[in-house]
């Protein structure tokens, strides 16, 4: 079983041990752990339940369907091709979270590149850009805007109403940077591609089942339905015909062991560093005069260091839950700016995994610079838009 465990598993696995220690040895107290667990069991519902039921749409073909048929509305121009993506990655973010976007529709994409003889390298560059700066609008679209949503003491659609402005210029500004680096004439082989010749679906069933699942899951969301309810509910659905129609493919596999780990871990971890020093680290980096920007810099930054979750964590604990605005930029800064490094965020770390297996290479140098670019001019536009629409 160890040898089948890769480096990534092994340290969420020493991650979750190491906090065990901590709880054991007192150095976070029973009382403490507990909550911080009790906290983040309806995020773990919600987590298993949504990559489940991503796992069983994409199994079902209504993501492969949708992207070849966005290859065929494009009719081989590029421009529209692109707008056309940029546009499905963005909506499987913002309602089915960026982990889909980055884990399951990732393989997609890339298996329509040879399909219609597309360079693979935008297409990928787009889901996984999109992935993060995308997962700003709605709680469920990134696990850091659920983790904060107790704090912020907004629902859903209050938070929309804060959040779609600095959404519309982190989409703006990648889609720009996109453009720029990785789709013009000049960054890709050709001037129009193939659009692939459409093929039917395996079993047409499954295909409804799992697109109704999917639209239920939105609209008990616009509902106010909590994200676990809505997520368990959509995902039992889906699984319930694959239990009819496709059984073998309800496997164990499906079940996100490695981020539950890792979100368990994280909350043991963080907490017993706060106790210890990192609660005045952090209140000296983003320091007492409330600056936004500060606050958004400082998020991006450690993400990109120690990754998204951790840094949101760390900082999250050194803001008074009625600095409302300050948490937003919080989110701002680690949902935009892990877009630097290759550890900055569990999805470009299931991003990388994705394009190694389908052998496409990113070039880590262009990878590091367009990167830190789109970081720092997203997230200037993006706390901008905050501060002046929020």
């Amino acid at each position: 079983m160890w040898r089948r465990l890769g480096v990534l598993d092994l340290i969420r696995i020493g991650l979750l041990a190491l906090g065990l220690v901590f709880v054991a040895t007192g150095l976070l107290p029973w009382e403490d752990a507990a909550e911080s667990l009790d906290d983040i069991g309806p995020l773990l519902v919600f987590l298993v339940a949504i990559i489940v039921l991503a796992e069983l749409t994409k199994e079902a073909q209504v993501f492969d369907a949708i992207a070849a048929r966005m290859a065929v509305l494009g009719r081989g121009n590029y421009t529209a091709l692109f707008f056309l993506c940029t546009a499905f990655a963005s909506f499987i973010t913002i309602f089915l979270n960026l982990d889909t976007t980055a884990v399951l529709l990732t393989p997609v994409m890339l298996a329509l590149a040879p399909r219609a003889r597309i360079a693979p390298l935008p297409l990928a560059m787009t889901t996984i850009w999109l992935a993060n700066t995308a997962s700003l609008l709605l709680p469920v679209s990134n696990l850091t805007n659920l983790l904060g949503m107790e704090k912020i003491g907004l629902d859903a659609q209050e938070f929309a109403a804060r959040m779609w402005a600095p959404q519309i210029a982190s989409i703006a500004v990648t889609m720009a940077f996109l453009w720029a680096f990785y789709w013009r004439r000049g960054e890709r082989r050709d001037l129009r591609y193939t659009p692939p010749v459409l093929e039917p679906v395996a079993d047409r069933v499954l295909f409804a089942v799992a697109s109704a699942g999917c639209l239920l899951f939105i609209a008990m969301l616009l509902l106010k339905a909590h994200v676990a309810l809505a997520a368990t509910a959509a995902a039992a659905i889906v699984a319930g015909a694959f239990l009819l129609r496709a059984r073998e493919r309800l496997t164990w596999s499906l079940i996100p062991w490695q981020l539950v780990i890792f979100v368990t871990g994280l909350f043991l971890v963080v907490p017993t560093l706060s106790r210890h020093g990192l609660s005045d680290l952090m209140t000296w980096m983003i320091g007492t005069q409330g600056d936004p920007y500060r606050t958004a810099a400082v998020g991006a930054g450690l993400s990109n260091v120690i990754n998204n979750l951790p840094a949101y964590q760390a900082v999250e604990t050194v803001i008074p839950p009625v600095d409302q605005d300050h948490l937003l930029a919080l989110l701002a800064g680690t949902n935009v700016g892990p877009v630097v490094t290759p550890w900055a965020s569990l999805a470009t770390l299931l991003w990388f995994e994705s394009c190694r297996r389908h052998d496409v290479t990113v070039p880590m140098r262009r990878f590091l610079l367009t990167g830190t670019g789109l970081a720092v001019v997203g997230l200037v536009a993006t706390v901008w838009a905050l501060v002046e629409f929020g």
